[in-house]
């Protein structure tokens, strides 16, 4: 008998990267278990996951939760950090309906270079 998934979707990384991003320019503030309140400004985010901008240097594996325009708060983890930007993972996937709803609530932002 085969194991069975419990949960939500199981994604790889390969496939955590392939989400779509939508370029955003939202501000967030993000406790963080040493820092306490963390400004930062998401510059993209997708259904999984967000890049976001930071005066402060976060770290691979750390923790922040987030409060996100109609999805309230959710629980991130740092996947990578480089020159004040931070890449990181949602703990669950934003159903559809939800992401769509939040998006309508964010301020985007203009692509700097066209999609080619």
């Amino acid at each position: 008998m085969g194991a069975q998934v419990q949960g939500g979707a199981r994604l790889s990384v390969t496939d955590l990267r392939r989400a779509t991003r939508h370029p955003v320019d939202c501000p967030v503030v993000a406790d963080h278990r040493i820092h306490g309140d963390l400004p930062m400004r998401l510059c993209n985010i997708s259904a999984n996951g967000f890049m976001a901008q930071s005066d402060v240097t976060l770290d691979r594996g750390e923790r922040l939760t987030v409060r996100l325009p109609e999805i309230g708060r959710i629980e991130a983890h740092v996947i990578w950090s480089a020159d004040g930007r931070a890449g990181c993972q949602l703990e669950r996937v934003i159903p559809p309906d939800r992401f769509t709803r939040m998006l309508s609530q964010m301020k985007p932002k203009a692509r700097i270079r066209p999609r080619g």
